[in-house]
């Protein structure tokens, strides 16, 4: 828990505020007590949010179902004011962790206590489906472990059953790992009932035994895939509870059991008494965490800074900065630089020297953006040098991994040597980032990565409240939107997919999201190649049948897409074609040549010569490089620069803190809200482990011009203006 800000009211309602259980970009979980004493988890919104009708719609559907919702195993909704400017919904506190974090610092539960733990949410989802309510978002993070037994939270998607979306675009609903093949299939919301819950429900007693997820990790599209075309993995599960999760997981809803026949077959939910019904360990956290809230003395009231201009808050700034606001790095050198009164650094002051490791290929297939990384890190580490009045050095230690996983794990254990390292930058691929972050996970070192995307669960150790490993990036599932966006912005309604089998599960999962967001509201039609063949042109003269006003390339092979290209030429189509991050390499210039002019690619990165304010940055990294004007800047080289500078912000903010364990407290800070960032390719804000939040502050348009890619800018402005 967080203190409260000046920003944040002393009370709301007659709740008394005690600090910060959470934030997010909707708004913010305040730890309260009621005028009666009782502790309350109280959501408040944003009011930018509840201005828009839909959002406020969706909030008051969650406050109306929460307050259907009397069992015993629920948390109970003590007060809410959907109405008010800023709407809020108080519930009842409970202080024990969730079953995620239990299993991660326990492991796998005794069946016992699973079986407990497995018949009292059966009876919650009973009682919810008897309401004519689903939950649709049962998962090992929303359900909390008390002394008495366990309480299933947060109903923010529940639905009365059959109900029609309150949005016109069908999204997958749920968590990925944990939802019902209907979910994933994303086919209409009258199709997921009471069922799905006691799938969901299934995942977290298999979660709970093995300490595994029973379709595995990986990134999303992946888990989907296995969801809803493969078997659960439920080898470890003990043979008396196998026949019971293994029929809570079918794939047809209709073969599954019902939540009270779950409940029937666990044995009887009154039984242990308070606190017996959980392993060794487990109780003492709970009493530990209840004790120190209910010490909490009242928080002395707070006020806004009455110096402060209207309108111009904290909150308004960081939502300011969420939008990806660009601007220039003068405001953060000016903060970030400036004198330091606890440092009493100044001119010939002695300086501390802190290690900042740089793990990346510079050798192996990812050489060139490992290059432009390194570049860019150096640079940034240049230039704070440089200043006079900087707090503390930085000393850049660079560790060639080649593109291999295991020598990243070795590089890393040989960064962990040095006794001032206090972070890692600069993975360059999937294995490389999972390995290395690995290692740095125990030690609490965070690592920034700018270059893959690894989804949750991959890296062991990463928890809500101390992730350490970092992306400084949007996923890459998002890749697809500027291409679909600029198709939208020019009303082309009519969509051909060219999905390339021979990029697996991610093609599928792309193709699937076009067809359930078909770009400007229109059609989308599906053709696929298979993965041991090179002929596109059957594909193509499909898809050119449909008569298309874009076609988009679903895959991740520049040498594919550029056959996918030349087929398209050859057989006469000149609409708007695109494609994704993957593609856009010299490898597709080469293979495609003239048929690549004129595609379209969405990236996670920028060209810093297209924003003003990288003026200076693109003259000094031209200068200290070498590079003649014409020359363009190394990719990633610019956010690597930012990535830097952030990091040190972050190292001063943990130096205050006075805290032991430096690397720890670095990783801290990233987490925090006062950490949002303007560099120079964008604004940053706090980061953390959880990946529920859409991550699109980034990403960029690319087309190829007279041979080359030219950046156009931010993808929703970029497609507004071509």
């Amino acid at each position: 828990m967080q203190p409260l800000k000046k920003a944040d009211p002393s009370s709301i309602a007659g709740y008394r505020l005690l600090g910060r259980l959470g934030t997010g970009g909707m708004g913010v979980v305040y730890l309260a007590r009621s005028a009666g004493g009782a502790l309350a988890a109280l959501k408040l919104i944003r009011a930018e949010h509840a201005a828009d009708p839909g959002f406020r719609a969706r909030f008051r559907r969650e406050t109306t179902a929460a307050e259907r919702i009397t069992g015993r195993w629920v948390v109970r909704v003590l007060g809410a004011d959907p109405e008010a400017r800023e709407p809020w919904l108080a519930t009842e506190y409970v202080p024990g962790p969730s079953l995620a974090e239990a299993v991660a610092l326990h492991g796998a539960l005794p069946e016992p206590t699973v079986r407990t733990l497995g018949a009292r949410l059966a009876d919650a989802l009973d009682g919810m489906h008897a309401a004519g309510l689903v939950h649709r978002d049962v998962k090992p993070g929303n359900v909390l472990l008390a002394l008495d037994g366990p309480r299933l939270i947060d109903f923010g998607i529940a639905r009365v059953s059959g109900a029609t979306a309150l949005t016109a675009t069908d999204a997958m609903i749920g968590t990925p790992g944990f939802l019902a093949p209907e979910q994933a299939r994303v086919a209409g919301a009258g199709e997921v009932g009471p069922a799905a819950d006691v799938f969901s429900l299934g995942c977290v007693l298999a979660y709970a035994l093995t300490g595994e997820r029973p379709f595995g990790t990986g990134a999303v599209a992946a888990v989907v895939y296995r969801t809803v075309h493969e078997e659960p993995d439920l080898v470890d599960v003990q043979e008396t509870l196998l026949p019971l999760v293994t029929a809570c997981l079918a794939k047809d809803p209709a073969d599954r059991p019902s939540a009270a026949e779950v409940r029937d077959a666990l044995g009887p939910y009154e039984g242990p008494a308070a606190g017996n019904w959980l392993p060794p360990g487990l109780p003492a956290l709970i009493a530990q965490r209840s004790s120190r809230v209910l010490d909490l003395p009242v928080a002395d009231p707070t006020m806004l800074n009455p110096q402060e201009p209207q309108g111009t808050s904290r909150r308004r700034f960081l939502a300011f900065g969420a939008a990806g606001a660009v601007a220039g790095a003068g405001g953060l050198t000016a903060w970030l630089l400036g004198r330091d009164p606890a440092a009493g650094t100044g001119p010939g002051a002695v300086r501390t020297a802190y290690t900042l490791g740089v793990l990346t290929d510079l050798s192996g297939p990812g050489k060139a953006d490992g290059r432009g990384q390194e570049r860019g890190l150096r640079l940034a580490a240049e230039t704070f040098n440089a200043r006079a009045d900087r707090p503390f050095d930085l000393v850049l230690k660079v560790t060639d991994d080649g593109g291999d996983p295991k020598r990243a794990a070795a590089g890393a254990r040989a960064l962990l040597k040095d006794t001032a390292l206090v972070a890692v930058l600069g993975p360059t691929t999937f294995g490389t980032a999972v390995a290395a972050a690995d290692v740095l996970a125990d030690p609490k070192v965070p690592m920034l990565s700018l270059v893959p995307t690894v989804e949750n669960g991959e890296i062991r150790g990463q928890t809500p409240e101390m992730p350490t490993y970092f992306e400084m990036r949007p996923y890459a599932d998002a890749m697809i939107l500027p291409f679909g966006r600029y198709l939208t912005t020019h009303h082309l309604g009519r969509t051909a997919v060219i999905e390339d089998r021979a990029a697996g599960t991610y093609s599928w999962s792309a193709a699937r999201t076009a067809r359930n967001s078909p770009p400007a509201g229109g059609t989308v039609t599906v053709h696929r190649v298979a993965a041991d063949t090179e002929d596109f042109a059957p594909a193509v003269r499909a898809a050119l049948a449909t008569s298309p006003t874009g076609v988009f390339y679903m895959g991740t092979s520049p040498r594919r897409a550029a056959l996918c290209a030349k087929a398209l030429r050859q057989q006469g189509y000149r609409g708007p074609r695109g494609s994704v991050e993957a593609v856009l390499r010299p490898e597709f210039l080469a293979v495609a040549g003239a048929a690549a002019e004129g595609w379209y690619f969405g990236t996670g990165y920028t060209d810093p010569d297209t924003i003003p304010a990288a003026k200076e940055f693109t003259a000094a990294y031209r200068k200290r490089w070498r590079l003649a004007a014409t020359d363009p800047v190394d990719r990633f080289a610019v956010e690597s620069y930012d990535a830097l500078l952030w990091t040190a912000q972050a190292l001063r903010t943990a130096l205050r803190r006075n805290a032991e364990r430096l690397g720890a407290a670095v990783a801290n800070a990233f987490t925090k809200e006062e950490m949002s960032y303007r560099g120079v390719a964008r604004s940053y804000n706090a980061m953390s482990s959880d990946r529920s939040e859409t991550r699109l502050v980034g990403l960029t348009l690319w087309q190829i011009r007279s041979g080359k890619p030219r950046c156009l800018g931010p993808y929703a402005e970029a497609a507004k203006r071509d």
